[in-house]
């Protein structure tokens, strides 16, 4: 094994289909302004900023993470994570491991006790000549696909449904692929003057889902024409503005079913469907099942 003090991740290649991700962790939470005690992990992390902004020290250079952009945190290497805005800021955090090698039991399954090092328990980052390595970039913007997939890992893991392990694998993999296709150089290319303000609308929308989002009213913020404005949003996010409009409030639907005892009239007037049939419908086109048996559902899981 490698010596772990050179603060480079342990590689291999393999084929893809020897990738086989398994989630140690998954969760939403948030953060208090300030530093966070220096750590490095046995296994692997994307930390996804939801709203406000943090800092990650690694490799003697300090990164900014702004919302919408996510960090890797490969196994091994020491880092110090650091949240910028006031008063907190929210994640995603997900913990994994390329070929499913680690048994992880508790969070100190994850993180390195120095005093207790075990060397051999490091993770090794996949690797294939279609791609570079995750590692060889830091900060990553990932399309809104990618991140709705993000969020049904944490979901997946938080209820632990029956085959929930291979629900999280498979989603693992399509994350992963989403980032390795993220190159430098096309993001570069494909980078708008308006995406400073999509990104800031699309933060108002996941805050607001009930208000009125037409496609009239979003090219209005973006003083732009519907059809532009259509074309921008569509290229920027992966979805025309309607349909993501429709997967915020469907997601937040969601999580008040969940998290709340509200009626199911009051949770589609919550999230922008005042018409409870209209939002009985979508729903059950979304997720296949009624709301009321969702409901019921995560509360058995």
């Amino acid at each position: 094994m490698a010596d772990m003090d050179l603060d480079f991740p342990i590689q291999r290649e393999a084929p893809f289909r020897e990738w086989s991700p398994c989630i140690h962790y998954a969760q939403f939470q948030r953060m208090a302004t300030g530093s966070l005690p220096q750590r490095r992990l046995y296994d692997f992390e994307l930390l996804y900023v939801y709203q406000g902004e943090a800092a990650t020290t690694m490799y003697g250079n300090r990164y900014r993470i702004e919302a919408g952009q996510l960090i890797f945190l490969p196994s091994g290497v020491y880092h110090q994570n650091e949240v910028v805005s006031h008063p907190d800021a929210r994640f995603l955090g997900i913990h994994f491991d390329f070929f499913d090698e680690l048994d992880i039991q508790t969070e100190a399954d994850m993180i390195v006790n120095e005093a207790v090092l075990d060397t051999d328990k490091f993770a090794h980052e996949a690797v294939s000549s279609a791609f570079p390595p995750l590692s060889s970039r830091v900060i990553y913007t990932p399309p809104l696909p990618c991140v709705q997939m993000m969020e049904r890992i944490v979901e997946e893991f938080t209820l632990r449904p029956a085959g929930y392990e291979l629900a999280c694998k498979g989603l693992m993999l399509d994350v992963l692929v989403q980032l390795l296709r993220t190159h430098p150089s096309q993001a570069l290319t494909e980078t708008s003057p308006h995406d400073a303000k999509l990104i800031e609308l699309m933060s108002q929308i996941e805050k607001t889902p009930a208000k009125d989002w037409s496609n009239k009213v979003i090219a209005e913020h973006l003083m732009l024409s519907p059809d532009h404005t259509a074309k921008l949003f569509k290229r920027f996010a992966g979805m025309p503005p309607s349909e993501f409009v429709q997967s915020v409030r469907h997601r937040e639907a969601r999580r008040l079913l969940r998290e709340s005892d509200i009626s199911i009239e009051a949770v589609g007037e919550g999230v922008g469907y005042p018409d409870i049939h209209y939002f009985s419908r979508i729903f059950r086109r979304l997720e296949g099942i009624t709301a009321t048996d969702y409901r019921k559902l995560s509360r058995i899981l």
